[in-house]
This record gives structure tokens, sequence and C-alpha cells, in this order.
């Protein structure tokens, strides 16, 4: 099977690995560095053979591994008419009731409990959890280690920091970002940046 993938990061990297360990044999990215730089330009062991301007001229599986939700989800707005797929990590634990939408990475060690939706475009990050009856709205990224407790909501675009927790039943609204390590013990109804224990909204 064949994959290409958007951005030529770290995080595609991981994303990379994720894709051969459940069947992609032959992986290439699309980066706008290709061309600016040395002439092997690559990610780990995987070429770079574009720029994201031949998205078009893809008929493979894609998958868009660009860290920063806006830009991600420009992208997969842009080429929703391509066949963007979602990657679960084989040694992730996923209840059988949960339902991930198309674009979703899940990476090693994350687990997520029954009854819970993750949108498209999200990144689950290594070892991070979320609990039974959450809903992950589209383009969040659950940062690594980070532990979201059962029946929480949390808004599109939010970014929840490496080791950060939310307590069970809380809501949070769109675009936030929790700060790593914060712990968030009360609803979040005005988007910003979260930080501390309990976690307060920086000025």
């Amino acid at each position: 099977m064949k994959l290409t993938i958007i951005g030529a990061s770290g995080h595609g990297k991981v994303v990379a690995d994720v894709a051969s360990k459940i069947g992609y044999d032959e992986i290439e990215f699309l980066d706008d560095k290709f061309g600016n730089i040395d002439f092997s330009f690559s990610c780990d062991k995987w070429l770079v053979v574009g720029k994201t301007v031949t998205v078009n001229e893809i008929q493979n599986d894609l998958f868009c591994a660009i860290g920063n939700s806006k830009i991600r989800k420009m992208f997969m707005e842009k080429y929703q008419n391509k066949h963007f797929v979602t990657l679960i990590h084989p040694d992730a634990v996923i209840a059988k009731s949960v339902k991930i939408d198309v674009g979703t990475v899940i990476m090693a060690g994350a687990i997520i409990n029954p009854s819970s939706k993750i949108g498209k475009g999200c990144i689950i990050n290594t070892s991070s959890s979320v609990d039974h009856d959450c809903v992950v709205g589209d383009y969040c990224h659950v940062a690594v280690g980070s532990h979201i407790a059962g029946t929480v909501n949390v808004g599109a675009g939010t970014w929840i920091g490496a080791g950060a927790t939310v307590s069970n039943n809380i809501n949070i609204c769109d675009n936030c970002m929790i700060g790593a390590g914060a712990v968030i013990v009360k609803d979040i109804t005005e988007s910003g940046t979260y930080i501390g224990v309990p976690a307060k909204k920086m000025k």
C-alpha cells in the first residue's frame, strides 16, 4: 500500500512510522521546503518527493501530518475530495464502541475508552488517554502523556498540552490551548491559553 504524507516534520516522521507498522510499504512526503534545501531532502528514511501544490495529482491514500491545527484543517478542507485515511498504531488501545473520524492519528500507547468520539484531523499522541463518553472535536491535539477523564467535551481546534489533565464532566470551548501539566477542573467557555494547577486563563 502507498501513502503520501503532507508535512515532513518530526510529527510527520512519527506518522510515517505508524503507517509502516500497519501495512504501508511505500511512503512518501510532500513538503513546501522541497527544492529550497539539499536535493536529498528526506524525513528519516522516507523521501520528500515534491511540494504540496502536487496534492491534486495524488491518487493513493493521503494523510496530513502538520501539527498546526489551522493549517491541518486548511489542507484537509481544500483537498476534501482526496482519500484521507485514519492511522492507528497497533499498540494503541481502542474500545470497540469508539468512533474515529477521517484524517486522525492515534499514537503508540494511547488509550481511548468506550463510547468516545474523536473528530477528523485529530492527533491523539503517545501515551495519552481519553476516557469513556468523551467528545474530542475536529482538529484537536491531545499531546503526549495528557489525560482526559470521562464525559468531557473538547471543542474543535483545541490543544491539550503534554502531561495536562482534564477532570471529568468538563466542557472546553473551541480553539483553546491548555498548557503542559495544567489541570482543568471547571468548564472553559472562552477561547484562550490556560496554564497552571488549577488552570487559569493567561491575560
